[in-house]
């Protein structure tokens, strides 16, 4: 093992890792995870002016999104689903929903991060018949606990938000949402 700094961890693989090495790594935990909500609230800019072809930007389409939500009386981790559920769509639009429930996982119920993985499925019910899809492959799901929820989150929010003359929240109305629920552990 060398003699590196010990404001860092001397090892070069876990196996050969101490309890030392370790006390200087865990607290830095907590610094990365306070800039979670920076780097989540930058890639939620990434969205702004990325139409793709639809009525309004991606953006608008998660602040529409949560807006519904939060106006419809929905608490604040329904509201932060809202909000993130289509955070991965520039990123990889093909496994989004991906994206947006690992990045909360670990901060709400097992109901909506289900209903945020699997919200695809769902959402393609209004429309994946238009691309000769099949509207009623979220039926494959029935017997989860989760697919009401999952149903009336694409039916009332997600696929309604598309409305360039809504008048949304804008993303600063929901900074300190995204601080105070992503900025420390779970």
């Amino acid at each position: 093992m060398n003699d590196a700094r010990r404001d860092r961890a001397a090892f070069i693989s876990f196996e050969e890792s101490t309890a030392e090495d370790w006390a200087v790594i865990i607290p830095q935990l907590a610094v990365t995870q306070g800039g979670v909500p920076d780097r989540v609230l930058q890639q939620l800019g990434y969205l702004r002016n990325d139409d793709g072809g639809f009525p309004v930007d991606r953006l608008e389409h998660s602040l529409q999104t949560a807006t519904r939500a939060e106006r419809d009386g929905r608490d604040e981790e329904y509201v932060l689903c809202a909000l993130l559920h289509d955070i991965g769509d520039a990123l990889t639009p093909y496994n989004h929903e991906a994206v947006g429930a690992a990045i909360a996982k670990p901060f709400v119920s097992e109901a909506n991060h289900w209903m945020m993985a699997h919200h695809g499925y769902f959402q393609g019910y209004y429309f994946w018949h238009h691309l000769g899809g099949d509207r009623d492959a979220r039926e494959r799901f029935r017997g989860s606990p989760y697919f009401e929820h999952t149903e009336e989150f694409c039916a009332k929010y997600d696929q309604t938000a598309f409305d360039p003359d809504y008048r949304s929240e804008p993303l600063e109305h929901f900074e300190p949402l995204v601080r105070a629920r992503l900025g420390s552990a779970p």
